[in-house]
C-alpha cells in the first residue's frame, strides 16, 4: 500500500495519447485537461491528468499497461496495488506509476455501462450513448464533452475552488444545448437545487 497521495508529477496530454492510442479500447482524457483540451489551450494549471475508460474494457488494459507501469486501486484515501486477474466490480479509480518510488503519472477513472450508454454513477438515470460523451481535438485525441465534464464537478460531494474556476472559464463556451443538458443533469441529481444552477 502507499500513502504519498500528494506526489504528482503527471505526464502530458501527448504522452497519455501516446500510451492509450495502442490500447484497442475506447477512452478519453477527463477532468481539467478534458476542458482546456476543449478550448484549445492551457487555462490553468494542472496537477494531475485523468483518463476515462469503460468497466467493461479494465482487463484489456491491464494487459497491455502491466509490466511497464505500476497500478494502484484508491478508494476512501487507500493506495492497495491492483493484482493480474482481479476485476474490479465497483472501484472507480486506478492510479498508475512507473514504479513503487516514482511520482503519480496519470489516473484512469472506470465508469460503468449498459447497453452502449454511459452511466452517470451518482444519479443512475443521467445516460448518454458513448458516441455522444466523448470529443476529439484537432489532433485527434479523444476527451470527455464539457457537459459530461462539468456535471462531474458540480455532482462531487466536495466542490472545489479549481472546479468552480473551471466552470465559470467554459461556461461562455458552452452552447444552448450544452447548457441545457448540463442544467436538466444537475437539476435530476439535486432536486432541491444547487448554485451553479444560478449561471445556467
Amino acid at each position: 500500500m502507499r500513502i504519498d497521495i500528494d506526489n504528482w508529477n503527471p505526464i502530458t496530454v501527448s504522452e497519455v495519447n501516446e500510451v492509450f492510442s495502442k490500447i484497442p479500447i475506447n477512452w478519453c482524457i477527463a477532468g481539467g485537461w478534458a476542458l482546456d483540451i476543449h478550448m484549445g489551450e492551457e487555462t490553468r494549471e494542472h496537477k494531475d491528468i485523468d483518463v476515462i475508460i469503460f468497466r467493461e474494457d479494465q482487463q484489456v488494459l491491464y494487459k497491455y499497461l502491466y509490466g511497464a507501469w505500476d497500478l494502484y486501486k484508491a478508494e476512501n484515501g487507500k493506495l492497495e496495488a491492483w493484482i493480474q486477474g482481479e476485476y474490479l466490480c465497483s472501484k472507480h479509480d486506478i492510479w498508475v506509476s512507473k514504479d513503487a518510488n516514482s511520482s503519480w503519472a496519470f489516473q484512469i477513472m472506470l465508469v460503468d455501462t449498459e447497453n452502449d450508454e454511459w452511466i452517470y454513477q451518482r444519479e443512475k438515470s443521467i445516460r448518454a450513448s458513448i458516441e455522444e460523451i466523448i470529443h476529439e481535438s484537432q489532433d485527434g485525441i479523444p476527451y470527455i464533452k464539457p457537459e459530461i465534464q462539468l456535471l462531474y464537478k458540480a455532482g462531487s460531494s466536495i466542490i472545489r475552488n479549481k472546479d468552480f474556476q473551471d466552470f465559470q472559464t467554459i461556461l461562455p463556451f458552452l452552447d444552448a444545448r450544452e447548457k441545457k443538458w448540463l442544467r436538466d443533469a444537475i437539476n435530476k441529481q439535486f432536486p432541491c437545487g444547487h448554485y451553479w444552477l444560478n449561471w445556467l
